[in-house]
């Protein structure tokens, strides 16, 4: 008996520490306030790291077809990360601003509307779920753009990653760094918190605050693959041969990803309660108890959808689009055809 008690008590002594650990809940704070700019980094890394290297060690997949896969991730990745960027940054700074200062560029119509029982605005629930939506909305707004440049560059990158296997000495590191976009954010970000059907669909929806990045991230996979498919179909640089791979590869990973995704991330968040009911006891006196929940509801998905889109997936997605591409070409050529059985 005195053995499991104390056992329990160091148990909870140690997450009490890990809750209260301060590169814990800065991170956390961090991702809150720039929750696309994570996302997108954390694309960035999967798709030009863990995918890539997840791909080739696939066994039974024609090399052509799995330098093709690999190229679509890291164009994807490189892409979303410089759109998200250069449209995530100056909305996250304009939504600072009036986080400040909302007085100066919101009507107080909507101050009030918004803040509702809580003393101030950028505590109420409805404002966080408004301001969050509009950050998250930058993986939104790029997803069209970012599908057509992410396949106008797979025969850039391959053409390029083909270069450099006789040309060694060739190592050149663009970095892309974010356009400082500034003025009309702050005005653009207010007029949609000061429209009067975007408070309602705010106070209408604020309740599924939790849920904002799982719900973004099925919306963005679902256009992104949508416009990918089209743009590869039409694209007159990519090999013909390997567009229907590409499509196949793109297809199983989308619908897949988003359909184990939902499931994955719901059944998570059901059984991590009891761990985030904890975090709040030991954190109920922090004023960034908010910030620190936000930032976590946004590590979740993230985390879930990366592993599962980037790491597990392009093994059965590239197996999937191999076999289908060749069985389709068996058929187009006569052989192994049910219709021309005489």
């Amino acid at each position: 008996m005195h053995l499991a008690k104390v056992k329990v008590n160091n148990s909870g002594t140690n997450f009490k520490g890990l809750a209260n650990n301060k590169l814990v809940l800065n991170s956390l704070e961090t991702i809150s306030k720039h929750p696309s700019s994570f996302i997108a980094t954390t694309t960035l890394v999967a798709s030009s790291v863990i995918r890539p290297f997840v791909i080739s060690k696939t066994p039974g997949v024609d090399k052509e077809n799995k330098k093709y896969f690999s190229t679509d991730a890291i164009a994807s990745g490189l892409t979303k990360f410089a759109l998200v960027e250069a449209i995530s940054l100056p909305i996250e700074g304009a939504i600072k601003k009036i986080d400040n200062n909302p007085s100066k560029y919101l009507n107080k119509t909507t101050i009030e509307n918004l803040k509702e029982n809580s003393k101030e605005l950028v505590n109420s629930k409805n404002y966080k779920f408004a301001t969050q939506i509009i950050k998250q909305s930058a993986t939104l707004i790029s997803s069209i753009p970012k599908s057509v440049i992410s396949v106008s560059l797979i025969p850039v990158i391959f053409d390029l990653v083909e270069s450099k296997k006789n040309k060694k000495d060739n190592n050149k590191n663009n970095e892309t760094k974010p356009l400082p976009f500034k003025g009309v954010f702050e005005k653009g970000v207010s007029k949609v918190l000061n429209s009067d059907n975007f408070q309602k669909i705010v106070k209408k929806n604020s309740k599924n605050s939790d849920n904002i990045t799982r719900n973004m991230a099925i919306l963005s996979d679902i256009l992104l693959t949508s416009t990918s498919i089209i743009k590869t179909k039409t694209s007159k640089k990519i090999d013909e041969n390997k567009k229907n791979p590409l499509i196949y590869n793109k297809l199983f990973s989308s619908l897949a990803s988003v359909f184990m995704g939902y499931g994955i991330d719901k059944y998570a968040q059901a059984k991590l309660e009891p761990v985030v009911e904890k975090f709040k006891e030991v954190n109920k006196n922090d004023v960034k108890l908010s910030k620190y929940l936000e930032g976590i509801n946004i590590l979740r998905p993230t985390l879930i959808f990366a592993a599962l889109y980037y790491g597990i997936l392009p093994i059965f997605s590239s197996i999937f689009a191999d076999k289908i591409d060749k069985f389709t070409d068996k058929i187009k050529k006569g052989e192994n055809n049910p219709f021309n059985k005489n």
